[in-house]
């Protein structure tokens, strides 16, 4: 979350990518750090004893939605 924010706050897009396990933790991360408008995209969980295969359906799976948030406009950091 911090190298996310300190991208945004370079001008560089960035966003956060996570398993779903982390969502709640990702809320309150980003309101910590007074970005909750950060881009954040969560994959199926857990990811720790996926095969190679499984992984790449899940990078697949997340792709459109990760390139669209590194090229949308991103909300300026409070």
């Amino acid at each position: 979350m911090h190298d996310i924010s300190d991208l945004e706050l370079r001008g560089v897009p960035g966003v956060f990518v996570a398993s779903a396990e982390f969502v709640t933790a990702a809320e309150a991360q980003t309101r910590s750090l007074g970005y909750s408008a950060m881009s954040r995209v969560f994959t199926p969980h857990p990811i720790q004893d996926r095969t190679d295969d499984e992984m790449r359906a899940y990078a697949d799976a997340a792709f459109d939605e990760i390139l669209a948030a590194v090229t949308q406009p991103a909300p300026p950091l409070s």
